[in-house]
């Protein structure tokens, strides 16, 4: 009997080992997918159906971080601190007033994006035929801020797996959508083109129906929600009952509440998101002003950037931040309960652990960078080829910048991180026209500019973490070893994908990059002392490493 339960608890800690980082990194998860997803759309609607396709979904992300992400955040914590004191009265209030609310803005931001689209196609964005995809943002953003309410009301309760299991369920059914309809469109459209002799209608037909599979993916789990939420109900009405004759908050108070806990939320947001848009503006102006015999191919163009370049190095930055994405609680914890010396060495190990992951991955991607390529995508890669080995960098800055970003905003630095989002922010568009525009360097302009956004963003998030908790960070065994590390294990992997990719494929030279880059690795962690016994015990193949290393005698 007892051998049975030993069992069962390492069945239940084991399956809780794997549950718990799944429930609380869903939404880096959730974006992995999202970025998945531009791999096969890009095959299906092509490199100009992207180009189309981009900035319809970049206006959709820029909106919903107001409506739906930086409203469930503040939502979530006034809801919170009603049901702890059991006033699940004003709990409910809270929810259908921002419900109501985030109904207004939704349908109003809607609105006129129906009555604009063309103006917004043709003056800001400067590709017209995108404002087909802009039309079918306006009904996705109203469902997508209904599915923010509801995930802002379950957070509140302390039902953060409904909305973990709501955000796999909207990337899952957006990628499926997303094809399907993508497919059928740009068939659709192949039609048209041929009736009215212009090619461009298939890529802009296919661009809508992407977009249109967005919008199913927001009805999908706006569904799923509400039918959660009706069940819930059920067993609330018992706690509204015994608070029968207590008094109610006012919903205007509430409202502003929740209004005053979002604004810092969507600033950053949005100011760390808006850049995409606007790097699409200023590449399509000079594609057509400055350099006219590039004019007709910018769509493609940035449709490769978009779906490429921003792809590897997105899903890059965001498994590094994956690695680090429990630590970010915990050093909270610390700083809240005035323990500052753990606070300080669990920032140190956060930061090491990082660099760990983030110097071999940024170094590995920019070697294998033509044969992954090769690997995922169809036709032409040169160019994208060009920006990931000159552009990933930025997977470093991007996943110690966040991760510095997302301290700033849970020890309520808030001063410190409007001035470093604003001031990376200005940086990012003095370069982008000094580089693109002036310099017409067209894609690598805005690689440089992304660079320098997240070079600013990180160094200034640190000086202000470094100033206000008095924390030094230690260089040496923190980023300098892991670095010169990643550095001696990348020759090897760039050597491996310019000598092995011709003779034996992009999915030979891969595999063999990566297992002798971690080899080497690890090996040269090792032996400058960044990582020991108890370290190796924690990964994958690990007692491998561990009895390597002690055979060579640096363990």
């Amino acid at each position: 009997m007892k051998l049975r339960k030993r069992e069962r608890s390492r069945k239940v800690s084991a399956i809780t080992a794997v549950r718990t980082p799944l429930i609380q990194s869903a939404g880096i998860l959730s974006y992995v997918i999202l970025l998945l997803m531009r791999i096969p759309l890009s095959k299906v609607i092509g490199d100009v159906g992207m180009g189309l396709f981009a900035p319809a979904f970049e206006i959709f992300i820029v909106i919903t971080l107001i409506t739906s992400y930086s409203m469930t955040g503040a939502m979530s914590g006034v809801i919170r601190y009603r049901v702890k004191r059991e006033q699940h009265g004003n709990a409910r209030t809270v929810f259908r007033a921002v419900l109501w609310m985030v109904l207004l803005i939704s349908v109003a931001a809607a609105v006129v994006l129906v009555l604009c689209a063309d103006r917004i196609a043709d003056f800001w964005i400067l590709e017209s035929l995108s404002r087909m995809a802009l039309l079918a943002v306006a009904p996705t953003i109203v469902f997508a801020g209904v599915t923010g309410a509801f995930r802002g009301y379950f957070n509140g309760y302390g039902l953060g797996t409904i909305t973990a299991h709501s955000q796999y369920i909207e990337k899952v059914s957006m990628i499926f959508f997303a094809l399907g309809c993508g497919s059928a469109f740009f068939a659709y459209g192949t039609k048209v083109s041929a009736l009215l002799q212009k090619v461009e209608y298939s890529y802009a037909y296919g661009a809508l129906g992407a977009m249109l599979g967005v919008m199913l993916s927001q009805v999908i789990t706006t569904l799923y929600l509400l039918i959660i939420y009706m069940f819930y109900s059920g067993s609330l009405r018992k706690k509204l009952k015994a608070e029968s004759g207590k008094r109610g908050e006012s919903q205007y108070l509430l409202q502003r509440t929740v209004l005053l806990n979002a604004f810092p939320i969507a600033v950053v947001a949005v100011f760390t998101n808006l850049f995409m848009l606007f790097d699409q503006r200023i590449f399509n102006y000079c594609m057509n002003k400055k350099a006219e015999e590039l004019g007709e191919v910018r769509t493609a163009m940035w449709g490769a950037y978009y779906s490429k370049f921003a792809v590897l190095i997105g899903i890059g930055a965001a498994l590094c931040l994956f690695s680090v994405s429990a630590m970010a609680g915990k050093i909270k914890a610390s700083f809240d309960r005035k323990e500052y010396h753990m606070m300080r060495e669990r920032m140190e190990s956060a930061v090491q652990r990082l660099s760990i992951v983030a110097f071999p991955v940024a170094i590995s991607i920019a070697a294998l960078a033509e044969a992954i390529l090769q690997c995922l995508y169809e036709g032409e890669t040169a160019a994208a080829v060009s920006w990931i080995q000159k552009g990933a960098v930025v997977i470093v800055l991007c996943s110690f910048s966040f991760f510095l970003a997302q301290l700033l905003l849970r020890m309520h630095m808030l001063k410190e991180l409007f001035l470093s989002v604003l001031a990376s922010t200005v940086i990012h568009v003095a370069v982008v026209y000094l580089f693109v525009q002036k310099a017409l360097l067209g894609a690598d302009g805005v690689v440089y500019a992304l660079i320098a956004y997240f070079a600013v963003f990180g160094v200034l998030n640190f000086l202000f973490i470094s100033r206000n908790l008095k924390y030094r960070q230690n260089w040496l065994t923190g980023v300098a070893f892991p670095a010169a590390a990643a550095g001696v294990s990348g020759i090897v992997v760039m050597l491996i994908g310019r000598f092995l990719l011709e003779p034996a494929g992009a999915a030979v030279t891969i595999l063999a990059g990566i297992v002798a880059g971690v080899f080497l690795y690890l090996t040269m962690l090792m032996i400058l002392r960044v990582v020991g016994e108890e370290e190796l015990s924690r990964i994958p193949l690990g007692f491998f490493f561990i009895m390597f290393g002690k055979n060579i005698g640096v363990l």
